[in-house]
């Protein structure tokens, strides 16, 4: 007890408060991950913004958009855009008809990609590498210089003005890029897995069927996306593979709605937000499919 109270009148000692003062939470690493905050929220606003700028236009009139103020606010929100473009314009039965082809192209091409790329990377034969340079020679030619070929095609064969005129094209140019981006991602999976279900009498195809497409989702999901944008947004092969009304898509039913002396620019901004809705929705609901195939690629390439 002496000896703690000679310490404590020594000169120059200090007790030292249990309260000592924190450091400040605005550190160099705590601005530098706000700014990076800040910089993601612009840029995610600069995204939205377009979204919400068409959403705003589909709800106007024809003054309002013409207007004075043609960005600001809508003075009253026009619901019956919607209403008139589904009925009057049709487009109810366009974005059957998209749907309709979209989806057909999309799981034809994604089962005939995922069988042809297992087939080219897995096995083991002499024309592989020949085959996978026929079918990435697709990618070079231009949709343009098939369009006069394609028609005559469909047109001695009785396609014409069927459903099947758009999903062939869109199954053929898609297809490409599809065993292109499935090839890659075959080939950072370990022959190891296929060795094992072989030693326990699996067959080739339950190999594939039980093993390899569980492993290749992410990848399927990737090339959906992709195959999905251009069947959908598709427009050259729809004006001119399809002259009846009841097998027209979206692309060509909005293209419709401009008028020859006048527009309803306001149910032509609902027929975009409808045609823009699927997009959206199957984004967000594949994203995180296509983020992991994106890193699966970059961790084992």
């Amino acid at each position: 007890m002496e000896s703690a109270k000679r310490v404590k009148e020594a000169p120059g000692y200090q007790v030292q408060s249990s309260h000592a003062p924190k450091k400040s939470k605005f550190g160099i690493k705590n601005i530098k991950a706000y700014g990076e905050k800040f910089i993601l929220l612009f840029i995610a606003a600069i995204q939205i913004y377009p979204l919400l700028w068409l959403i705003m236009f589909s709800l106007k009139s024809n003054q309002e958009i013409f207007g004075k103020n043609p960005l600001a606010l809508p003075q009253k929100l026009l619901w019956g855009n919607y209403e008139r473009a589904l009925l009057d314009g049709n487009i109810g039965r366009y974005f059957i008809n998209s749907v309709i082809v979209t989806a057909a192209a999309v799981v034809i091409t994604s089962v005939l990609a995922a069988m042809a790329s297992y087939g080219i990377s897995r096995m083991k034969w002499k024309l592989s590498g020949t085959m996978l340079m026929i079918f990435l020679l697709g990618m070079m030619i231009p949709m343009h210089s098939t369009l006069l070929p394609l028609f005559i095609f469909l047109k001695k064969a009785q396609l014409y003005n069927t459903y099947v005129a758009l999903v062939l094209p869109y199954i053929g140019f898609s297809l490409p890029m599809a065993i292109f981006v499935l090839v890659g991602f075959f080939g950072t999976l370990p022959r190891e897995l296929e060795e094992s279900a072989c030693l326990d009498g699996a067959n080739i195809y339950q190999i594939f069927a039980s093993i390899m497409l569980p492993l290749i989702k992410p990848a399927v999901a990737t090339i959906s996306i992709f195959t999905y944008l251009s069947c959908w947004n598709e427009l050259m092969f729809a004006t001119t593979f399809v002259s009846r009304q009841e097998y027209k898509t979206l692309t060509v039913g909005i293209m419709g709605m401009v008028g020859q002396y006048a527009t309803r620019w306001g149910e032509l901004g609902a027929g975009l937000v409808i045609a823009t809705i699927p997009t959206v929705i199957i984004y967000i609901s594949m994203s995180k499919q296509v983020q992991k195939s994106f890193t699966t690629g970059a961790l084992k390439g």
